[in-house]
């Protein structure tokens, strides 16, 4: 073999060792190129699927019902009126419908404003200013002959008054409320006794006194609301076993008021 011979062959052989290497060097760039590209994917999607979850929308949490069914009323405003009491002549004489919306549902009243002229148009005034706004009924009687309702005390003491008092209007003479019968409260005086509390009937309820209890209105929807809440029963501590605050709360969130078209 001759020198030029040796020498080419070497060169070949160098040539084939640099040609591996080269191979190899690219087949390692290439696989740390696709380790790189997983990777990046990788952190894309942890951040995508991070971003969904920080962005999707939390569920609702359920609201937390009452012994009746209800949901859990606001706390109350415990509203501080002072308040002129209305001319009676804002009744026209005619019949009002008056819807409360409470954490149990709407109960609907028929308002007797030819009957029951003051105790109506106070009922009309106290509404539009959203007295009641957020008010508990803070008294149920569930006894024999005292089935009722007491409501319209925005401070949900039971001592609340909207600054005025009025008179007894429209009492039944034999003292008897029959079922869906809406009421005055009053305090003991007869004359300036009664303000912005009242009374929902849901069964059949005898009130002996001299001077009575405005009746005002009827219960025209809702009185099953009564039913549920009178059900469930009334706490311990109040004025008997059978009188006393709701164990299942029920408050009025609004009060509305139309004119009864004929």
């Amino acid at each position: 073999m001759t020198k030029k011979q040796e020498h080419d062959r070497a060169r070949r052989r160098w040539e084939k060792q640099q040609a591996t290497l080269a191979a190899r060097a690219e087949k390692q760039a290439r696989t740390r190129r696709i380790a790189a590209i997983v990777a990046t994917v990788a952190v894309v999607a942890a951040l995508v699927g991070g971003l969904a979850v920080m962005l999707r929308p939390e569920e609702p949490a359920k609201p937390q019902q009452t012994a009746a069914g209800c949901e859990q009323p606001p706390q109350p405003l415990g509203t501080a009126a002072s308040l002129e009491l209305p001319d009676k002549a804002t009744a026209k004489g005619v019949t009002w419908t008056a819807t409360l919306t409470t954490n149990c549902g709407d109960i609907v009243l028929d308002l007797d404003g030819a009957k029951a002229p003051q105790a109506v148009a106070s009922f009309i005034q106290l509404a539009r200013a959203d007295y009641w706004l957020n008010s508990p009924c803070q008294r149920l009687g569930v006894g024999d002959g005292f089935k009722l309702l007491q409501c319209g005390d925005p401070t949900g003491t039971g001592q609340g008054n909207p600054g005025y008092g009025f008179g007894v209007e429209n009492a039944p003479k034999d003292g008897k409320y029959p079922r869906g019968t809406v009421a005055m409260a009053r305090t003991q005086d007869p004359v300036k006794g009664n303000g912005g509390q009242f009374f929902l009937v849901n069964g059949e309820t005898s009130l002996p006194d001299a001077n009575g209890y405005t009746i005002f209105g009827t219960i025209t929807k809702g009185l099953d609301i009564v039913d549920k809440v009178a059900a469930a029963g009334v706490q311990p501590g109040g004025e008997s076993e059978t009188i006393g605050a709701p164990v299942a709360p029920i408050s009025i969130l609004r009060v509305a008021v139309t004119e009864k078209k004929a």
